[in-house]
């Protein structure tokens, strides 16, 4: 019954998300919510300017009602592989959840500030960030007190290493620089809806592997409703999910990486999610350090193949299938290790 518990999960969040598009979509247009293209971006995106943004919105009552949906069947089909409201798995669920939607209150928070005030910078910088420390705090700090956060991470090659107390600042740069990194990775139409729902469906087989049904069920809400924001915002994009939707996702990531107990696993099926803030680093760094010269003709790495000539098209192809490879890797090492 799993499976079907599964598919719940995934079909209800991606008809939701799918559907709900109708109704928000032509509210953030008739609201004027459109997205302010920047002048050091690529000419050609000029003309998606004023494309519906927050778009993300969609996702929040799509993935929440499939996550209940599947905890519902499964809890009237095989309530022993949940263990009670209370149990570790529960829990963690939770947890996750309530992550996923701090992080994405605070993408909210900075879209508003963008389309209301008029300001393409939205929410400074140093309370976005410090708002990301309590989240991430608070998350650990959830992790850590239900017993559900070991400091022992399994790596390639150096096998279980214990961090002590290393784990848990190693984990704070971890979180805030994925939950960013995924931001980031949303620049193109369709690109970190199609990535992350690789990614999650990632996640759903190697939780299913682990035994922890909950955080499958988790990541097969998450995926579904990727796939359905995909019908809005595949190329040519009918609205983009701004900080609203990245930021959300970005805490989905990181939250059914460490609900699994597996946080090693963000390197393996968060590839593409740490190229493109390297090189964000690596071009920032470089042109600094040579006072003006760039690396990349533009970063994130994602436009510098669009300035090479490739079509957006071809690059979420491209980068999907890395990710793929990223996720088949990921799934390898569990089984091994």
């Amino acid at each position: 019954m799993e499976k079907y518990a599964l598919m719940a999960a995934a079909f209800g969040a991606l008809l939701i998300t799918a559907a709900s598009g109708i109704v928000i979509i032509p509210a953030l247009r008739k609201m004027k919510f459109g997205q302010t293209i920047k002048e050091i971006g690529p000419t050609w995106h000029q003309g998606k300017n004023g494309t519906p943004t927050m778009g993300g919105l969609m996702f929040y009552l799509g993935d929440l009602i499939g996550v209940v949906l599947g905890y519902t069947v499964l809890a009237l089909s095989v309530p022993e592989l949940l263990g009670g409201w209370m149990s570790n798995t529960s829990v963690s669920l939770l947890i996750g959840v309530l992550t996923a939607y701090a992080f994405g209150f605070v993408g909210f928070v900075d879209d508003y500030i963008k389309v209301v005030k008029k300001r393409n910078l939205g929410l400074k910088a140093r309370y976005k960030i410090i708002a990301q420390i309590l989240i991430t705090g608070a998350y650990l700090a959830s992790l850590h007190l239900s017993g559900m956060l070991s400091t022992v991470v399994t790596l390639p090659l150096f096998g279980a290493v214990d961090f002590g107390w290393t784990f848990y600042v190693i984990s704070y740069l971890l979180i805030i620089g994925m939950v960013n990194a995924v931001n980031l990775t949303d620049g193109i139409d369709g690109l970190a809806s199609s990535v992350t729902f690789i990614v999650m469906m990632g996640f759903m087989f190697i939780s299913s592997l682990l035994g922890n049904t909950t955080m499958a069920l988790f990541a097969a809400a998450v995926a579904g409703g990727c796939a359905g924001f995909l019908a809005w915002n595949f190329y040519p994009a009918k609205t983009f999910m701004g900080d609203t939707g990245s930021m959300f996702l970005g805490g989905a990531v990181v939250a059914a990486a460490y609900g699994i107990g597996r946080p090693e696993l963000l390197i393996f099926l968060g590839i593409i999610y740490l190229i493109e803030a390297f090189s964000v680093m690596l071009q920032v760094s470089y042109f600094k350090l040579t006072h003006g010269k760039r690396i990349f003709k533009m970063s994130p790495i994602h436009h510098h193949f669009e300035m090479c000539g490739w079509s957006e098209v071809k690059i979420v192809g491209v980068f999907s299938f890395i990710t793929l490879a990223g996720v088949i890797l990921g799934g390898i090492f569990v089984y091994v290790s």
